[in-house]
């Protein structure tokens, strides 16, 4: 008996504990939230830090301190008429009011992008579109230190500029070799999209893949010899790039530079600019070695050649007049008198098949064959002419 009184007394002193335990979360006293505590021992705490820590993180830490926010100050001259507003889209009032005087002006114009430190003393890589024709460039550096900048060399064509600042024992990045990028493998973009590096002086990190390599591009400038920017051997990642991000680097895992991000293709735009939809591209970084070793020796690589063809893409219908069961290519239409084509001895109706071991396609195949080059270089030309191939070789020559 004293045994059942004993035990029915337990039992009513553990529902009286646990109602109370309950009772005390349900009070109007306790907090809306329960901050984490500060009591876990130095070990927990290293160790969860330690579970953090990625090769990813590690490599951002790494990396940050070298890379710049650009800001560009650009003079250009703008032609305008006082109607152009009015008939800029119809080409009725375009053509009859096409003999009223256009004025010039010179207009200052403010531009942004990224760039990274590649040497200790001060030398910047970064896209010419970015700072090949600015009057006055401000290089911000991460902590918020400003210096203003100079042009040592642009290239227009591969898109590349070399910069530099005064500073000794500058953190920098180090160059790595594009050739053995893999297709699947980490890639880590740095950078300043839509002026962000300015608002706390640290630049956006962004992480993907490298989706492809090897991709050709062609893309139409003013502001370029032959009105043809090269991006020959692209590396495509789905690093999310945006506008501002042109000139920073693309990293690997090992925090080696494999490319400097360049151009996207984006539906998504506002009036800051494009957004990142997945689909980037960066200049392999060995093609840039070349360009910025020329540009720091003071070798401006002369791109102001001809070659005095003209072209089309490889249509039925010359197919049927030429006799040929080639399924697509560019066919040369004609050939300037006297023109580099003409020395070498190209004639009208030759199918261009190969430049320098590189097969012609189509028409963007051939200008990132020849438009790449420099006046004095020779071509190595394979075309099919009645049914069989012949070799030619065209010099570069300057522009007369």
């Amino acid at each position: 008996m004293n045994k059942a009184v004993f035990t029915v007394g337990l039992v009513l002193l553990s529902v009286i504990g646990i109602a109370t335990s309950c009772n005390a979360h349900r009070s109007s006293e306790h907090p809306l939230y329960e901050e984490s505590s500060n009591r876990s021992t130095v070990s927990a705490t290293a160790a969860i830090d330690n579970s953090r820590r990625t090769v990813i993180s590690e490599v951002a830490a790494r990396c940050s301190p070298a890379i710049v926010g650009i800001n560009v100050i650009e003079v250009r001259e703008i032609v305008s008429s006082p109607f152009s507003d009015f008939f800029a889209n119809d080409p009725f009032f375009r053509y009859f009011f096409r003999d009223i005087p256009q004025f010039r002006q010179r207009q200052q114009l403010r531009s942004l992008g990224s760039g990274f430190i590649i040497s200790p003393d001060g030398y910047i890589v970064t896209n010419d579109h970015v700072a090949g024709r600015a009057t006055k460039i401000v290089v911000t550096t991460v902590g918020g230190k400003k210096y203003d900048a100079e042009i040592i060399g642009s290239d227009p064509v591969t898109d590349v500029a070399l910069l530099k600042i005064k500073g000794d024992n500058l953190p920098y990045l180090r160059l790595g070799n594009s050739d053995d990028v893999m297709v699947g493998e980490w890639a880590i973009a740095f950078g300043n999209p839509f002026g962000l590096f300015d608002r706390n002086a640290k630049p956006t990190v962004t992480l993907g893949v490298v989706s492809n390599v090897g991709v050709n591009l062609v893309e139409s400038s003013p502001d370029v010899p032959n009105g043809k920017r090269i991006y020959r051997g692209m590396i495509q990642t789905d690093a999310a790039i945006s506008s501002g991000n042109s000139g920073g680097p693309l990293v690997n895992a090992n925090g080696d530079v494999i490319g400097v991000n360049t151009i996207i293709f984006s539906t998504a735009t506002s009036y800051q600019g494009a957004g990142s939809i997945g689909i980037g591209f960066a200049i392999p970084i060995n093609r840039v070695k070349r360009i910025v070793t020329l540009l720091k020796n003071g070798q401006q690589l002369d791109r102001n050649f001809y070659t005095g063809l003209t072209v089309d893409f490889l249509s039925d219908e010359y197919k049927r007049t030429y006799r040929t069961d080639r399924d697509e290519g560019v066919i040369v239409t004609q050939v300037a008198r006297n023109s580099p084509a003409d020395k070498a001895g190209i004639e009208p109706g030759d199918i261009i098949v190969e430049i320098d071991g590189v097969p012609i396609h189509t028409r963007d195949d051939l200008d990132v064959a020849i438009n790449d080059g420099t006046v004095g270089q020779t071509l190595k030309i394979v075309l099919e002419r009645d049914g069989r191939l012949v070799t030619k070789s065209l010099v570069l020559e300057r522009r007369p």
